[in-house]
């Protein structure tokens, strides 16, 4: 149901996801490494079949703001959902993100928990993301954006 392209991008170099890998344990590595550096979590969810998954990689890797941005505020894991391995028990946990299509992203804070979905459909842009979303996006789930100092009145 999510596995057709209809692009013609070559996604034989494209391969950021691991379907072998015990995600539930990697995850866990990741969510201890984000509170110890007081960050969140950025997962991306999809397959390295996603054509959409491989646009948004080479989005904000390539954008040095963006790219900047992810690494002050995140740790980035990739979520295998393919037909080698659906991770089926943790995308239950993470209440069935799948049901936005791919890639669905989602921030967790440093103890693991759900903060929220986010359908990528939003972000894009013709046949790629748009800066100003993305950054808009990134911005409100960053750390800082949940610290109370930056709310005080005047």
């Amino acid at each position: 149901m999510f596995f057709g392209t209809g692009y013609s991008q070559d996604l034989s170099k494209f391969n950021l996801y691991k379907p072998a890998e015990d995600a539930e344990k990697a995850l866990e590595a990741v969510v201890k490494q984000a509170k110890k550096e007081g960050k969140h979590v950025f997962v991306q969810a999809g397959g390295n079949w996603c054509i959409w998954c491989a646009r948004f990689n080479d989005f904000v890797t390539k954008d040095l703001s963006l790219d900047s941005m992810i690494q002050k505020n995140y740790v980035v894991y990739h979520l295998n959902y393919s037909k080698e391995n659906f991770n089926s028990k943790l995308f239950e946990k993470l209440k069935y993100p799948q049901r936005f299509g791919f890639p669905v992203f989602m921030v967790l804070d440093g103890k693991g928990e759900l903060m929220h979905t986010q359908n990528s459909a939003y972000l894009e842009e013709g046949k790629g993301y748009s800066k100003d979303k993305v950054m808009e996006f990134l911005g409100h789930w960053a750390p800082a954006a949940f610290n109370p100092v930056n709310y005080k009145e005047q």
